[in-house]
């Protein structure tokens, strides 16, 4: 490998990570921004009342008599878009220096372009999110292109690592049905994390494993699942009714269950692989820790420091599915078994 070409992969592949890192610190921190409602602290974009530092009262009034100026959320508001500009910048510079590699079989070119795509499309979100006054679509999306940020830095951080290795790696494998069906299950319940969070369900239901009481509460699933319905002056606080809310909750619940048994049996199809075994256990942990805080959230009416951490434990869970994924796509395909009788011993597995 020639010299020149073997440090700017180095580069790269500490980059990417750092870049993924740093996703997880900007989403962390987005989060913190809708907990503590400063999601409108300033009411335009890019700018904080037509200013790129929050101003004083004064002009704030001049700008938006409106809409006053409260200094902490809109401060809180402007720190999540300046780290969110120096992700990007992150991110350009991957593709700065990925460039003279592009035609390089082994470097992941088009994913580094597919990064720089939905970055940018990112940024329009957090821009819909201000200008559409916190529309839950919007936000829902915004919190899964911050997802999809992450999992490309650390998928392009993987294949570099490829590039680099010692040996060579064999052909990839390619994606089966155990493995579709638990990412699909993966993406509709962060999906339905994010449409909780923007619509303001989190404690919509009161105990567990009940809600309000009840095995089946009263609940509105059309009005909670209505993607087309109106903002009004703005959506902080949520405007659906109590009902619609319940059904969001009880919903995401379902899907936490139907996720659960969905990567119990991806770990049970994979368990005598050395590449997947111990990725996948790995992952059933993250899943099993991250319904515990999401009990924990719901008993203890979703205290902000709980809150984040059921945000980082998502973020984590997607991390590791994919993470499990690369080891058993890349890996050499070793099977073994802790039995002499296994089915499993010297098989190939597709």
């Amino acid at each position: 490998m020639h010299d020149s070409y073997a440090r700017r992969l180095r580069w790269l592949v500490r980059l990417t990570l750092v870049g993924a890192l740093f996703t997880t610190v900007v989403m962390l921190v987005g989060a913190w921004t809708r907990l503590v409602d400063a999601g409108l602290g300033c009411p335009d974009w890019p700018g904080c009342y037509g200013k790129l530092l929050v101003p004083d009262s004064d002009l704030a009034t001049l700008r938006h008599p409106d809409v006053p100026l409260d200094p902490f959320k809109a401060w809180v508001e402007m720190a999540h878009r300046y780290i969110a500009t120096l992700l990007g910048l992150v991110v350009l510079s991957v593709v700065v220096l990925g460039w003279p590699l592009r035609h390089r079989r082994d470097y992941p070119w088009h994913l580094s372009l597919m990064l720089l795509v939905v970055i940018l499309l990112q940024g329009a979100f957090g821009a819909f999110t201000v200008t559409l006054k916190l529309w839950p679509q919007v936000v829902t999306l915004h919190l899964l292109g911050g997802l999809s940020v992450l999992l490309l830095f650390l998928w392009v951080h993987l294949r570099l690592r490829l590039a680099v290795a010692p040996t060579p790696i064999n052909e990839p494998r390619r994606a089966n049905t155990w493995w579709g069906i638990a990412a699909c299950l993966l993406v509709a319940q962060l999906s339905l994390g994010g449409w909780v969070t923007s619509n303001y369900a989190g404690v919509a239901c009161q105990g567990f494993p009940t809600c309000n009481g009840q095995w089946l509460p009263a609940m509105d699933i059309s009005e909670g699942f209505h993607l087309t319905q109106t903002v009004g002056p703005n959506y902080l606080h949520g405007q659906l009714h109590a009902e619609a809310r319940t059904a969001i909750q009880v919903v995401h619940r379902l899907g936490a269950l139907l996720l659960g048994g969905g990567l119990i049996a991806l770990w049970w199809r994979y368990r005598h692989w050395r590449s997947a075994a111990r990725p996948l256990a790995i992952v059933v942990g993250l899943y099993a820790l991250q319904a515990a805080l999401g009990v924990a959230n719901v008993v203890l009416w979703l205290p902000l420091w709980l809150a984040l951490l059921h945000t980082a434990g998502a973020i984590a869970l997607a991390a590791g599915l994919v993470w499990a994924w690369w080891r058993w796509r890349y890996q050499v395909a070793e099977v073994y078994s802790t039995t002499t009788h296994s089915p499993y011993n010297n098989v190939i597995a597709q």
